[in-house]
């Protein structure tokens, strides 16, 4: 009989073995990535395009390109595209990030042979109409307004802009001015220039008959040689303390960040652990200090966010303006204390178990094992990056995570800003 009043034992995962996926270069060059580990009749395509912010040649020209990909070909509408997708209960899914646009095909594998030619289609030749450009400009325009009333919107904008600069592919941010200045004709020389595909990825099972099919409609893309892209330099802008005013705002936001070390520094294991304990779960330092001893928020974060060309640490809360000074206060202190006073080891451990058990869920099933794939092959790391990070991990020490908050956690190096 199954005992509930003791919890399961715990056992220590220090590996985590990705399995291999398959890998296939189409006729034109392009990796095909798949992975076939999936029960379910269901595939995922996804087209890589290097075509992110950090390509853009105008600020906004990334996002509109690849957000009107659907909206129109040479042969469909938008309507005509959305109407048959729906009818075979498939949808695409498009992200415009940083470094990377990704172009996502969901659907049934026995319907894979209906909606693949236009899949390819919307990747390979949109129209961008008139019409749609206005509309999703519109659109971006009323959303814009709708966020600039938002002190969390505001703060998580203007600290990116403070850490990296605000001509910086990974500090701007689309603004109403921008948006004047854009115009169809630059998405569609942005497109052209730009949208080389880099590598495709499937999850799913597909026999041979649907591979072949899979490979003779991705490799219709053409690949040409990109001019080389001009090295973005960093405007290491002076460290400083920003606070906007916002009097209708009853809460400020808080957003405290700098830039960190990347997935390939020697460092990088110790450091997502530290950050673990300093705000990245519920049992953490800041959750203790901030939410539960001193009530000042409902919940307070600290994150690590590693680009392809960067990274940088962000820790976020919400406080009511009376305790912004308080708040701002006890977070430097905990940042502090971890430089200067001993870890305990329980805390170390708890902490510990509770990342590595959440590293470990998230490659519990194939979508997201592929992404682990992915995010390997994309920021060009060793192939035993995940293995090294759990094991660098589980070896961490008090003595280890001191040194570490000494050389990454300077307090004095935050960019500290808040709005409200």
């Amino acid at each position: 009989m199954l005992d509930r009043k003791s919890a399961p034992q715990f056992v220590e995962i220090v590996t985590s073995n990705l399995p291999s996926p398959e890998i296939t270069t189409l006729n034109n060059g392009v990796p095909l990535i798949q992975f076939d580990k999936v029960n379910q009749e269901v595939l995922r395509i996804e087209l890589i395009f290097k075509a992110g912010k950090w390509c853009e040649p105008k600020v906004g020209v990334s996002y509109f390109t690849s957000h009107l990909l659907d909206k129109g070909t040479k042969s469909k509408s938008s309507f005509q595209i959305a109407e048959i997708f729906d009818q075979f209960g498939s949808s695409v899914e498009i992200s415009a990030g940083s470094d990377f646009v990704s172009v996502s095909l969901f659907t049934l594998t026995k319907n894979v042979n209906k909606v693949l030619p236009l899949f390819c289609e919307i990747a390979h030749y949109p129209s961008f109409p008139d019409s749609e450009f206005t509309l999703l400009k519109d659109i971006f325009r009323q959303n814009l307004k709708i966020n600039n009333e938002k002190s969390s919107y505001l703060a998580s904008k203007a600290i990116r802009q403070n850490i990296f600069g605000s001509n910086h592919p990974y500090g701007s941010s689309v603004t109403e001015g921008d948006l004047d200045l854009l115009t169809r004709q630059d998405l569609v020389d942005f497109f052209q220039t730009k949208f080389n595909l880099h590598e495709v990825y499937i999850t799913g099972k597909v026999d041979s008959s649907i591979k072949k099919i899979l490979i003779k409609n991705l490799s219709e893309f053409p690949i040409t040689i990109q001019p080389q892209v001009q090295s973005v330099i960093s405007e290491s802008p002076e460290v400083k303390i920003q606070h906007i005013q916002k009097p209708e705002s009853i809460q400020s936001s808080i957003r405290l960040g700098k830039k960190t070390i990347n997935r390939s520094n020697p460092d990088h294991p110790s450091l997502v652990l530290l950050n673990h304990i300093l705000g990245g779960y519920f049992g953490s330092r800041l959750m203790k200090n901030i939410r539960e001893e001193k009530g000042l928020t409902y919940g307070i974060n600290s994150s690590i966010h590693a680009l392809k060309n960067d990274a940088f640490l962000l820790i976020g809360t919400d406080v009511n303006k009376e305790n912004r000074s308080l708040a701002v206060s006890e977070i430097k202190s905990e940042i502090k204390r971890l430089q200067e006073e001993d870890i305990d080891l329980a805390e170390v451990e708890t902490a510990k178990h509770h990342l590595l058990g959440s590293l470990q869920l998230e490659t519990a099933n194939p979508f997201s094992v592929l992404e682990k794939i992915k995010t390997i092959r994309l920021h060009n790391l060793n192939n035993d990056f995940y293995s090294i990070l759990l094991e660098g991990i589980q070896v961490s020490n008090p003595d280890k995570l001191t040194r570490i908050a000494q050389a990454h956690l300077n307090e004095n190096r935050f960019f500290e800003l808040s709005v409200g």
